[in-house]
């Protein structure tokens, strides 16, 4: 049975001992937490930035620096054995590669709007494009280890994005969700992110906690990630889904707690749709917050966190 994107991320791939670009360590701003007892039933996180240290406070789709992302494109063509099945143009692997990249991405840039005003691309989809091109030449992939083409390009896509930018769990993160699950409130994810970014939780998290369970903590229903809706934050796309899909276990928004680091892209959408909001003060990379925007009734957030845990201070 071929490997499930789980499986490749946290067993197959660590087990390679390939070198990867270390999570970025946090720096924490100087901040003075916010906590009150709410009325919580559910817990909705942000991931990139308030679960997950990330260069930059999110998940990006190339490197600005060219050494990086040649680099990765180099790694990604030796690992999947495609140089065989690319051109013999002058230059080296990965600037073909490149070229075959940013084609793709640019093209679903100009067609993945339809009518969304926050249009959000599919990574595996711009791997569906080139390995569909190498096809074309004879290339070929071990079905039985990777899966269907549409699993694939799933593990490439997690094999590229993890090689140009480290991740990890923030300190206290997973004993924050055990914490949030201990007083008997659900838990769900409502972020910008790819196919991969559950795979990416479970191995940041299981290196905290080997026993971390992903899929009790975060059940399928409510996960809303932005490459599956189509749209990024701060859509109403994505919140208007994660309201819905909490309405279906009977937990209004004004119940719904979200927490993120971002005031326009997090603080500001959830207030709108009726969400409590708490704003993850960790890290001045994710950060983002204004002193207007944490004094404005419209941005303001109900709670302020400078560490993880203290979400068990304000379940009430």
């Amino acid at each position: 049975m071929p490997l499930s994107l789980e499986q490749y991320a946290t067993s197959y791939l660590p087990s390679r001992n390939l070198p990867w670009p270390v999570a970025p360590t946090p720096d924490p701003p100087k901040a003075r937490p916010h906590l009150e007892r709410l009325p919580i039933k559910a817990v909705m996180w942000n991931v990139y930035g308030t679960l997950l240290a990330i260069p930059t406070g999110e998940l990006q789709f190339d490197h600005p620096l060219d050494f990086v992302m040649d680099a990765a494109l180099d790694k990604t063509i030796q690992e999947f054995k495609m140089w065989q099945s690319m051109s013999r143009k002058p230059g080296a692997p990965a600037a073909y590669l490149k070229e075959l990249y940013q084609r793709a991405l640019t093209q679903l840039r100009l067609t993945s709007g339809g009518g969304e005003k926050y249009p959000e691309i599919a990574s595996e989809r711009i791997w569906d494009d080139i390995v569909k091109k190498l096809m074309q030449k004879e290339y070929q992939f071990d079905v039985v280890l990777y899966g269907a083409l549409n699993e694939f390009v799933q593990k490439i896509a997690y094999f590229f994005h993890a090689s140009i930018q480290g991740t990890g769990a923030y300190p206290g993160a997973s004993e924050a969700i055990r914490l949030v699950a201990e007083r008997g409130c659900v838990q769900g994810i409502l972020a910008d992110g790819q196919c991969f970014t559950p795979a990416q939780m479970l191995k940041a998290f299981r290196e905290q906690d080997p026993q971390f369970d992903f899929d009790l903590s975060f059940p399928s229903d409510l996960r809303i990630l932005s490459a599956m809706k189509r749209a990024k934050k701060p859509s109403p796309t994505l919140f208007t889904a994660a309201i819905e899909a909490l309405a279906a276990r009977g937990i209004r928004p004004e119940q719904t707690l979200h927490v993120g680091s971002n005031i326009p892209r997090d603080i500001v959408p959830a207030k709108k749709a009726g969400m409590r909001t708490a704003l993850f003060a960790g890290d001045k990379t994710s950060l983002l917050a204004t002193p207007e925007q944490l004094k404005s009734p419209q941005s303001r957030p109900d709670l302020l966190l400078t560490e993880l845990p203290q979400i068990a201070d304000v379940l009430g």
